[in-house]
């Protein structure tokens, strides 16, 4: 940005010097030179402060790696690189064999469970019938013992007959009170539930889910609306869910952040709202514009996490810088290729010293310009 004013000046300088014929020599030449220090050195003050300059900007995008949700042997990749889809497309599919096995091995277990529970109401059923008799029979052998105890003392019952009746009794009193027991242990078996459901058959279910879960997991696909980068996944591999070894890299269509980094200098003249402009080398000649939507809150440099080492300033290399967050209209890049994560360079215009903003936007332009001015390093073969 510098060289760009020192060489606008030089060329304005040399035309005065050549339209209007001025001498050349040490006073001219002299003055012509503390000039365009004097004139650079305010232009670069007023600017940089007030219309803040960065060459440290990109355009984030946000992705989510492509983990499988069980191990298995891939059998069918239906997606390619740097394809578009929609959210809920398939992108490849598991081997579900031994996954459907569990699943079919689940849904018996839950029938098993069905029919123990019916087992269980007739069990139960039955104890109450048996209770019932029992309970009947204790009654007609105590009325009986009664009886005889009362007139076995008048001889009118022998002694025998009252044992006999007296042994009927409490043979009757201890089946009732197995009865009970076993009643009363149908009951807790049968009426064991869960949210009203028996707890064998509510294990079952859960069982039936997980497994079930687990074979919908063979069938992997889109989170969101977007495109599947760098796919070298292929039929036959390993998918292993691991979080450290995903099989594909997945981008958000509306996960698209643009973020200029700008010197802790400009603070104060970086607002919310304020009209910004980015020159991308993607785009050579154009200048996009943009309004800053947030500034941000802190420094990352800054930051403090729990540790058990003591913070070293000396560890803190560099000031740090405030990112900054930009947004273009809905259709900005319309008929444009401007690849997510491409870098740019960003001016951002307050409303303080307003006539210089016009010597900003003229150098932007002419960085944009510039930008049709590259070389990738490329050299001539070697002639022999």
């Amino acid at each position: 940005m510098d060289l760009l004013i020192l060489m606008t000046y030089a060329a304005i300088a040399i035309v005065a010097f050549k339209v209007f014929k001025v001498p050349v020599n040490a006073y001219t030449v002299l003055t012509t030179a503390l000039g365009g220090v004097a004139i650079l050195a305010a232009l670069l003050l007023l600017m940089n402060y007030n219309h803040p300059y960065t060459s440290v900007a990109r355009d984030y995008y946000l992705t989510t790696p492509i983990v499988s949700g069980v191990r298995g042997h891939v059998t069918e990749v239906l997606v390619s690189d740097a394809q578009h889809v929609k959210a809920g497309d398939v992108l490849f599919k598991i081997d579900p064999t031994p996954f459907q096995a569990a699943v079919d091995q689940k849904r018996a277990q839950l029938a098993s469970a069905k029919q123990r529970v019916e087992e269980l109401d007739e069990n139960l059923h039955m104890q109450e019938q048996a209770y019932e008799a029992a309970a009947s029979l204790l009654a007609a052998t105590k009325d009986t013992y009664e009886r005889d105890k009362e007139l076995v003392a008048s001889g009118a019952v022998s002694q025998s007959a009252f044992v006999q009746s007296r042994q009927s009794y409490l043979s009757a009193e201890a089946e009732a009170r197995m009865a009970q027991a076993e009643l009363k242990r149908a009951e807790l078996e049968t009426t064991s539930l869960i949210d009203g459901v028996h707890t064998d058959v509510a294990n079952a279910q859960a069982a039936l889910v997980a497994a079930q879960f687990d074979l919908d997991q063979t069938v992997v696909r889109a989170p969101t609306d977007g495109i599947v980068l760098q796919v070298f996944l292929r039929p036959g591999m390993m998918a292993v869910p691991l979080p450290l070894k995903p099989l594909m890299v997945f981008q958000h269509d509306d996960s698209q952040l643009f973020v200029a980094s700008f010197l802790q200098n400009n603070a104060q003249r970086i607002q919310e709202g304020a009209e910004a402009e980015v020159v991308f080398p993607a785009v050579p000649g154009r200048v996009f514009k943009g309004k800053v939507r947030l500034v941000g809150a802190a420094v990352a440099l800054g930051q403090l996490q729990p540790s058990g080492t003591l913070v070293d300033p000396d560890s803190v290399q560099g000031d740090g810088r405030i990112n900054v967050v930009i947004d273009f209209d809905e259709n900005a890049f319309e008929g444009f290729n401007v690849p997510p994560g491409s870098s740019a360079e960003v001016a951002v215009y307050s409303e303080y010293m307003e006539p210089v903003a016009v010597v900003r936007k003229v150098l932007m332009r002419m960085k944009s310009w510039a930008n049709f001015v590259f070389s990738d390093g490329e050299h001539l073969p070697n002639s022999h």
